[in-house]
Protein backbone atom coordinates (compact mmCIF):
# COMPACT_ATOMS: atom_id res chain seq x y z
CA UNK A 1 0.00 0.00 0.00
CA UNK A 2 1.25 3.75 -0.78
CA UNK A 3 0.14 6.78 0.32
CA UNK A 4 -0.43 8.75 -2.36
CA UNK A 5 -2.06 11.67 -0.57
CA UNK A 6 -0.84 14.95 1.22
CA UNK A 7 2.42 16.89 0.61
CA UNK A 8 5.37 15.35 -1.06
CA UNK A 9 3.66 12.58 -2.15
CA UNK A 10 5.55 10.24 -4.02
CA UNK A 11 6.57 10.93 -7.87
CA UNK A 12 6.13 7.49 -9.04
CA UNK A 13 2.21 7.48 -8.35
CA UNK A 14 2.16 9.74 -11.23
CA UNK A 15 1.34 7.81 -14.30
CA UNK A 16 0.14 4.53 -12.32
CA UNK A 17 -2.84 2.19 -11.84
CA UNK A 18 -4.16 1.62 -8.83
CA UNK A 19 -6.58 -0.96 -7.90
CA UNK A 20 -8.66 -1.29 -4.72
CA UNK A 21 -10.31 -4.11 -2.98
CA UNK A 22 -13.72 -2.35 -1.84
CA UNK A 23 -15.49 0.23 -3.67
CA UNK A 24 -15.61 4.26 -3.56
CA UNK A 25 -18.40 5.24 -1.46
CA UNK A 26 -17.75 8.62 -3.00
CA UNK A 27 -15.99 10.28 -5.29
CA UNK A 28 -13.66 12.19 -3.04
CA UNK A 29 -11.37 8.70 -2.65
CA UNK A 30 -11.02 8.38 -6.53
CA UNK A 31 -9.92 12.08 -6.13
CA UNK A 32 -7.13 11.77 -4.30
CA UNK A 33 -5.57 9.03 -6.69
CA UNK A 34 -6.27 11.62 -9.52
CA UNK A 35 -4.51 14.34 -8.05
CA UNK A 36 -1.65 11.85 -7.60
CA UNK A 37 -1.44 11.21 -10.92
CA UNK A 38 -3.02 8.12 -11.25
CA UNK A 39 -4.34 7.19 -14.83
CA UNK A 40 -6.08 3.85 -14.48
CA UNK A 41 -8.03 2.45 -11.28
CA UNK A 42 -9.19 -0.89 -10.88
CA UNK A 43 -11.88 -1.32 -8.30
CA UNK A 44 -15.30 -3.86 -7.71
CA UNK A 45 -17.71 -1.41 -7.78
CA UNK A 46 -21.03 -1.93 -6.13
CA UNK A 47 -21.31 1.70 -4.52
CA UNK A 48 -24.84 3.40 -4.91
CA UNK A 49 -22.51 6.71 -5.89
CA UNK A 50 -20.91 4.25 -8.65
CA UNK A 51 -22.47 7.19 -11.21
CA UNK A 52 -20.93 9.89 -9.12
CA UNK A 53 -17.48 7.94 -9.47
CA UNK A 54 -17.66 6.89 -12.91
CA UNK A 55 -18.66 10.38 -13.96
CA UNK A 56 -15.44 11.98 -11.78
CA UNK A 57 -13.07 9.53 -13.46
CA UNK A 58 -14.61 10.55 -16.54
CA UNK A 59 -13.90 13.81 -16.25
CA UNK A 60 -10.51 13.53 -15.38
CA UNK A 61 -9.48 11.37 -18.08
CA UNK A 62 -8.48 8.65 -15.87
CA UNK A 63 -9.64 4.76 -17.01
CA UNK A 64 -11.89 3.19 -14.54
CA UNK A 65 -12.30 -0.92 -14.21
CA UNK A 66 -15.43 -1.80 -12.40
CA UNK A 67 -14.74 -5.83 -11.75
CA UNK A 68 -17.75 -6.64 -10.24
CA UNK A 69 -16.09 -9.37 -7.49
CA UNK A 70 -14.63 -8.06 -3.95
CA UNK A 71 -11.28 -9.11 -3.37
CA UNK A 72 -11.36 -9.50 0.86
CA UNK A 73 -13.49 -11.44 3.41
CA UNK A 74 -14.59 -10.31 6.67
CA UNK A 75 -14.43 -13.89 8.77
Amino acid sequence: AENVSGEGAPERARGSVAASDAFFPFADGLQILIDAGVKAVVQPGGSVRDEEVVAAAEAAGVTLYLTGARHFFHG
